[in-house]
Parts: structure tokens; C-alpha cells; sequence
């Protein structure tokens, strides 16, 4: 296999891991990216949950759009890059593990005692109505 076969061999596998068609839409409303012009995208990228996200050039003018994403617990800038299971702020160099997406679905859930419960009020609430009506 050539070395270019091997590159795109290799994106593909790393994109189709992230949505169907092999691209990573934008987090806030699903747009696809498409390549860029020539020159650096307008895309923004950050960390949020521990795995990394995009923002479209449109969310980021309509949106404070780093307010939801991670932040570095050393500084505190949202300019983290996720990778190997490595979260690490490009702008102060502080490197932490990433937490597990298993791990971190128990810690929350651990967390937020009768999130469940109140779950299942609301539904039986709104079920009722809905028969009732």
C-alpha cells in the first residue's frame, strides 16, 4: 500500500468513528463540515464531556460558543485537544486522563440522586394527561 493509500485508509477509519459518512458535524446543530478553501478552517474544535467536538463558523458568531465546553482545571481556557485518552490546554500544556465514557455515565448518575424518580413523576404525570384528555 502506497503511503498516500495508507493516509486516507487511516482518516477514514479515524472518521467513521465519529458519525456516519465519516465527518464530525457541529456540536450545537448537526451541520456537516465540508473541506475548506484553501487555508486554515473556519471550525473551531474543543472538548466537551472528555471527546472532542467541532463548532460550525455560524454557532460560533450566533453563541458564546467556548461557554459549554470543558475548560483546563489549571488555567482555565477552553483550548483543550483530546487524544489517546489524554485531554491536554494547548494554551498552558497541563495534560489530565480522559475519564471513561462508562466511568463518567456512573459518576453522574451516582451524583444526581432521584434524577430517575423524578423522571418517572414527570412521565406518569404527562402520560396521565395525555389519557385522560
Amino acid at each position: 500500500m502506497t503511503g498516500a493509500a495508507a493516509r486516507a485508509t487511516a482518516t477514514g477509519a479515524a472518521r467513521s468513528q465519529h458519525a456516519p459518512g465519516g465527518v464530525m458535524p457541529c456540536y450545537r446543530c448537526g451541520v456537516r463540515q465540508t473541506d475548506p478553501a484553501r487555508g486554515a478552517s473556519p471550525w473551531r474544535r474543543g472538548v466537551l464531556a472528555d471527546r472532542h467536538v467541532l463548532v460550525c463558523p455560524l454557532c460560533q458568531t450566533a453563541h458564546d460558543w467556548a461557554a459549554g465546553l470543558d475548560r483546563c482545571a489549571a488555567c482555565g481556557s477552553p483550548a483543550l485537544q483530546c487524544r489517546l485518552g489524554e485531554i491536554e490546554c494547548r494554551d498552558c500544556g497541563h495534560t489530565r486522563a480522559a475519564v471513561p465514557r462508562e466511568l463518567a455515565d456512573e459518576v453522574a448518575s451516582a451524583t444526581e440522586p432521584g434524577l430517575a424518580e423524578e423522571v418517572e413523576a414527570a412521565l406518569a404525570r404527562v402520560l396521565r394527561r395525555r389519557s385522560n384528555a
